[in-house]
Parts: C-alpha cells; sequence; structure tokens
C-alpha cells in the first residue's frame, strides 16, 4: 500500500523550494493590476506556475495514473478514467493526486501559487481539494459549463478559489478554459452536469444569461501558466480534436476560517467535520500566512 501523503504537510520533494526571506516571498506577489483585474473580471490568466522541469516531473507522475488499479489508486477521493462515459468524448478527471504522488503533493505549496492565493482570498489560504482534467488527443471531451461553488455549497461562507494550471499548451482547438464574463456576480446556479453537455446549462438561465454565453472568453495558456477564477465564475471547455493532449492539474482552496455547512464526509474517506467547525485538520492544511512576507 502507498504512502498517504495528507499526512505530511510540508514539502515532500526537491522540486519546489521555499523562499528564505520576507522579501524573496513579497518578490512573488502578483501586480496591483492584476489583483484588480480579478476583482472586476472574476478571474485573472497567464500567471506563471511551473518551470519546464517541474512540467516534466508533474507529466511523469501523471501518466502512471492512467492506468486503473496503480499504486496507490485507494486513495483518490474520485477516480473517473473517462467521465463522459462516452469513448468517443473521453474525459478523465481525478480528485486527491496529493495524497499519493510528491509532485502534486508539493504542488499545493508552490511559492508562486501560495502567495497569489492569499492575495485573491484576502488572507490565510487553506486546501480544500484538488483536481486533474485530461483531454486526449482526437477525442478528448468537455467539461461543461458550470460554477465551481454549486459543489462545494457543503462548505461555507463562499470564500473560495480555483487555480487551473496547463501542464501543456492550452488552445481553443484543445480544449482551452471559456469563461462567461459578469458570471461571477450571478447568483448560485444548480447544478446541471460535468460532462458531456456544454447546453445543459441553458434550462437553469435566465434568457438575458443565455445571451451572455454568445461571446465566452478563451484563455490560452502556455503550459506552466495558470488562470485564476472566482467560484461563481461560470466556465467549461470543449472537445480536444488535436493530435496531442490537453492535461491540466487544478487546485481547490479557501480563506482560513470557512466552515463545514454539513455532517456528512466532505470527500470520500475523510472523517467528517461536524457543521459549524472550521475546516481544518489533515485533509484541510493550511498552505499559506501571508504573515511570513512582514
Amino acid at each position: 500500500m502507498a504512502i498517504d501523503l495528507s499526512t505530511q504537510h510540508e514539502l515532500a520533494s526537491g522540486l519546489f523550494t521555499l523562499p528564505s526571506t520576507a522579501e524573496a516571498w513579497r518578490a512573488l506577489r502578483l501586480s496591483e493590476e492584476q489583483v484588480q483585474f480579478y476583482e472586476e473580471h472574476g478571474y485573472l490568466p497567464g500567471v506563471r506556475m511551473l518551470d519546464d522541469r517541474q512540467i516534466e516531473a508533474l507529466r511523469a507522475e501523471l501518466q502512471e495514473f492512467f492506468t486503473p488499479g496503480h499504486e496507490g489508486s485507494e486513495l483518490w477521493y474520485e477516480y473517473h478514467t473517462n467521465e463522459s462515459g462516452d469513448p468517443n468524448q473521453v474525459l478523465f478527471h481525478a480528485l486527491g493526486a496529493w495524497r499519493i504522488k510528491p509532485g502534486f503533493h508539493d504542488l499545493l505549496w508552490n511559492p508562486r501559487f501560495t502567495v497569489a492565493a492569499s492575495q485573491l482570498l484576502g488572507g490565510r489560504v487553506r486546501f480544500w481539494h484538488d483536481q486533474l482534467f485530461c483531454k486526449p488527443a482526437r477525442h478528448g471531451g468537455v467539461v461543461a459549463w458550470h460554477q465551481d461553488y454549486s459543489y462545494w455549497t457543503r462548505t461555507k461562507p463562499m470564500a473560495h478559489l480555483t487555480c487551473w494550471i496547463g501542464l501543456d499548451d492550452s488552445t481553443v482547438a484543445n480544449g482551452a478554459v471559456h469563461y462567461v464574463p459578469g458570471s461571477h456576480r450571478w447568483d448560485l446556479l444548480p447544478i446541471t452536469g460535468l460532462a458531456g453537455n456544454m447546453e445543459a446549462i441553458r434550462e437553469v438561465l435566465t434568457p438575458d444569461q443565455w445571451e451572455q454565453f454568445i461571446h465566452p472568453v478563451a484563455v490560452e495558456l502556455k503550459q506552466g501558466e495558470c488562470t485564476f477564477h472566482h467560484p461563481l465564475m461560470v466556465h467549461g471547455s470543449f472537445a480536444n480534436r488535436t493530435e496531442f493532449p490537453r492535461r491540466a492539474a487544478v487546485i481547490n482552496v479557501f480563506l482560513d476560517g470557512v466552515r463545514s455547512d454539513s455532517d456528512e464526509p466532505m470527500l470520500r474517506g475523510v472523517p467528517p467535520i461536524p457543521r459549524g467547525r472550521p475546516m481544518q485538520g489533515a485533509f484541510f492544511p493550511l498552505l499559506f500566512d501571508p504573515q511570513i512576507m512582514n
């Protein structure tokens, strides 16, 4: 049985290095213009997260995950070799890589990520869960339009943030993330499914909201770059019909102090946190405290 890396709340490999001084931490901060862009638009694209060495290390770990029954497979919260169920529209989607491989574990503590996340959240950053979204060449499926927080209402208040990191160049042709401008100001929408039908969300929208899907914003990224987005931002991604895969890692975090709003387990295999209690403990570690920059 594999070692469960959720017991380690510090770097487990040499893939990332933490700054040694407050000044070095501060050098990783987003600009005021970037923070303002996020606050106005609900997303922030094009932030460099990984160098080439880190990308290759994560790709190597990811390759092992594609084989069902691999070492550590019992540690996944969710594991779908194809969440769509259609062999012509393949969407690999899994939660819990941080527990299985040191690179994906240490990705959570990547200082380029934690500093930026702290700025966008406005305080101490606590881990929620990770995800992998991978679309193979030629028959990669869609991620249907959705709001992330619609899946997270078992935690309150809504003080969450998503970071989508490309392990390949992300283009319109291979299934880049698309955003609906201004949708982060909408109310929470019902869940209409994550894979298979890009128009399923239409049934829960007003006519004015649906009109805004005419011109979504496509976020094209170079490998190693990320896009951050607000928990109410409506987003999705289309099929990959290119000759190359489109692989991505996602880190979901929240502001320290968010509480449980359910007496049920938050994730498969994770002990319940009673309703009203702060989200913390071994599976929801504190990733960053901005006091370190003072």
